[in-house]
This record gives C-alpha cells, structure tokens and sequence, in this order.
C-alpha cells in the first residue's frame, strides 16, 4: 500500500488506530472547553499589553545585523531522498522530513506574514527555502498548533489541492474543525477522511515503503489561539516519528517543562530532534510558552537525542523582542556551556538538506 489515501481501505486503517487509541486520550479541559497545560495555566497571557507597550517605545526588535542563512535548495536530492532520513529547513517551524519513501511537512507556512491581518504583523525575512511548486508529492502534514507562524490557512489550501491528491493531514484536536470550516476538500469523518485529530499519547500509524512508521502526538507546554476570543479551544503539542530504521522529534512550539521528562521517560533517544530555539524574549512574558536556547539544549539532552536542528528562528521579523539574528549567538554559548559540539546540535541554512543514517556518529 504505497499510496497514503489514495484508497479508501488506507482510511480506513488510519480511523482504527486513531479509534483504538481514543481509551488513553491524556489531554484535560476546564469548564469551558479550553484545553489545559499538564504543568502550568496559560489559560490567560499575563502583561500581554505591558510588553507590547515596552517593545514599542523601545524599538524592539533591533534589525539583525546578520541575515539568516539562505542556501539554494538541492531539488534533486529532495526529490530522491539519501540515508536513512532526510532533513530540509524551509524556514521558521517549516520542515520536509523524509523517511522510507514517505513525504512529511511540519507547520508548513508559505504566507509572506504570520499574521492574522496582513500586511500588519511579523513579516517574514527570506522566501521559503523550497519553493511550493517545487515540493515533492507530499504524504502527510503535520500541525504542531493553530498560530499563524504554524497554521496557514493558504498553504493548508494549496497542499489539499496537490496533484495526485491530498496529503493525510495530521492536526492537534479541534484543529480539524477548523479545516472542515475553512479548507475545502477537508474531510474529517468517514472512511475517505483525510484530516486526522489526534490527542495526547495518541498513535497512528503510516505505511512506508518497507516498514511502518509510527506516529505519536505528545503534550508540551504552550498555548492555541487564532484570535482573542477563542484561546486554548485547540489543543496544542509535539510529534514524535519512529520507525524502525530512525526516531525523529519535531518539537514545535514549547516551553520547558516536566513534560518533556514524559516525553524523554515514554520515547526518549531519538536519532534527531528538531527543537526550537528561537522567540525567546523578553524571558519574564515568553518564558512560559517558549523555550531560550538554553532550554534548548537542556531538552537536547533530557530526550537523549543522538543530534539536533535548532528550527523556529531567523524568519519572521517582529514575533519577539529578539533580532533574527540572535538564537545562534545564544545557542553557540549555550552549547559551549554545556560542552555540546556544532554536529550534536546543529543550524542549517534555510534551504539546506541535510540526510541521516542511524550509525551516524556526530563527531564525525
């Protein structure tokens, strides 16, 4: 079975094992239906409008004094994948990950804004480094949580409308929904359904080319809106993807917490992981909702990871008060601190492509 929906038997499989996995649904609500954090309330944002009053009369963010790397994208390699496991940065939370003959996008955004009223908001910096026609045919997408940097409405649109038919759309619960209400094609009940919402500790499964490939949707610490009327009536999380020939974690948004000693204790020792690093400042507003880099690399080793991308920086000018440029200056100090080499923890340019093998050796 080497097309992912384009049976309705493939469907069908997705819905039991989304079905089977509904017994041990970890996530909780309040009494109002919003979804709560494990660890912390961030059921409201606190001093909201006293760090935009102080980012506004301080100028913040400066502009960078360097720009965030660009390579050319190697469409060849993309479209023939190398190793056991294949990485590309399109930029920001925007991954291509390849694995066993398979297709998968991470918080996939192709907006020139991550904003819900564009041309106001942050303004991304360079083009993404895939163009979207030049994507190969993509199998499954994977949505971390419903915030502009990581939810496009456009792009969600665009990949349900690729040829050769849409991808399986993997989104946290009450992300669907949305697709129902907003992406035509969405079909989120029945044998053909092709948006999958899944809760915490929840598993699916793909079918790879060889083997299959395991999906599990795991809490960390963040928050969900679109607007300011509907906070946390999404859930949020991380996605974890294991087969048999190599373990990736794609952290999206986050904020450290004892959740990822859940995720360490339940999935740890992954071959990669792709961690946030940027959107960190101020500490006393984002620390909540999203890791420095130093959190950074204390999650790199809590998971046991063999190496690491730092994703989540560089590309949308205005989301926090730190420039484009400064995650990796502060990684650099916090690798250095934490004796942790360039090939453990490592940035790529947007549009670099890196392959993996499991018996990689990151000194090498």
């Amino acid at each position: 079975m080497n097309r992912l929906l384009k049976s309705s038997t493939w469907a069908l499989c997705i819905s039991l094992l989304i079905g089977a996995g509904l017994a041990s649904a970890a996530s909780q609500q309040d009494a109002a239906g919003r979804f709560q954090n494990r660890y912390a309330d961030l059921s409201q944002s606190k001093g909201f409008l006293n760090w935009q009053w102080t980012r506004l009369s301080e100028g913040l963010p400066k502009p960078p004094q360097v720009a965030t790397p660009v390579v050319a994208p190697d469409l060849k390699r993309i479209h023939a994948p190398q190793g056991d496991a294949q990485f590309t940065w399109i930029g920001h939370a925007s991954v291509l990950y390849q694995i066993d003959g398979r297709h998968l996008l991470f918080d996939p955004v192709y907006a020139e804004y991550a904003s819900p009223v564009p041309p106001l908001g942050p303004k991304r910096a360079q083009a993404p480094g895939i163009p979207f026609e030049d994507l190969p045919h993509i199998d499954a997408v994977f949505i971390s949580h419903n915030h502009y940097d990581h939810l496009d409405l456009e792009t969600v649109r665009r990949l349900m409308r690729q040829k050769k038919g849409p991808p399986v759309f993997y989104v946290p619960l009450g992300v669907d929904l949305w697709f129902a209400a907003h992406v035509p094609g969405a079909q989120i009940t029945g044998q053909h359904r092709n948006v999958i919402a899944m809760d915490w500790d929840e598993h699916a499964q793909l079918s790879g080319q060889q083997s299959p490939i395991d999906i599990h949707f795991l809490a960390v610490q963040h928050w969900a809106a679109r607007s300011p009327f509907d906070r946390n009536e999404t859930l949020w999380g991380s996605w974890a993807i294991e087969h048999p020939r190599f373990r990736f974690w794609f952290s999206g948004d986050f904020a450290y917490s004892k959740d990822i000693e859940d995720i360490a204790r339940a999935h740890g020792g992954f071959d990669l992981a792709a961690i946030a690093i940027g959107v960190y400042e101020p500490r006393w507003f984002m620390r909540r909702a999203h890791v420095d880099p130093a959190e950074s690399v204390l999650t790199y080793r809590t998971l046991r990871a063999r190496q690491a991308i730092g994703i989540h920086w560089g590309t949308f000018d205005g989301l926090s008060d730190e420039s484009l440029d400064q995650p990796p200056r502060d990684l650099a100090l916090a690798k250095d601190s934490a004796g942790i080499s360039d090939a453990q923890f490592m940035l790529l340019a947007v549009g670099e492509t890196r392959s993996f093998k499991r018996s990689q050796d990151p000194s090498d």
